[in-house]
């Protein structure tokens, strides 16, 4: 179907990817204190074919965590109440809650705290803002793996 010579067709390659998202929903949890940056990740998962439930602080996504399983939650890690760095935490102590969980942190200020993300266990940290491309990098990976 008009594969380019050499066996190359670069429209079904770079389509691979969303249409294999379709193939199996993943839901995220999306922890940031500001609502707008929630908004915008939330609509971001949403466009990408998956489900997303938001959460304002760590103890609303701990709340959320004893209630619902997810597949990936993005977090922030300054928050009010409890802290993404206390979240993780949490994660750690009640496996049972957050079985097959990846965390991945979304902050402007992660580089700083890198270390102590990586001792966490953390090795998914993107930048604020988020960008379209790499949520659909980290869905492929997921869905990869």
């Amino acid at each position: 179907m008009g594969a380019v010579p050499g066996g190359y067709d670069p429209p079904v390659t770079q389509e691979a990817p969303t249409s294999g998202a379709s193939d199996r929903r993943l839901r995220f949890l999306v922890v940031d204190d500001t609502e707008d940056i929630r908004e915008v990740m939330t609509r971001m998962v949403h466009r990408q074919g998956h489900q997303a439930d938001e959460a304002a602080d760590g103890v609303e996504a701990v709340e959320a965590l004893q209630r619902d399983r997810y597949d990936l939650m993005l977090l922030d890690l300054s928050m009010p109440r409890m802290t993404g760095e206390e979240v993780v935490r949490w994660v750690q102590e009640h496996p049972e809650h957050a079985h097959g969980v990846r965390i991945v942190v979304v902050s402007a200020w992660a580089g700083d705290k890198r270390p102590l993300l990586q001792e966490l266990g953390i090795h998914d940290v993107l930048p604020k803002p988020l960008r379209r491309q790499q949520l659909e990098e980290l869905i492929t990976g997921v869905l990869g793996s």
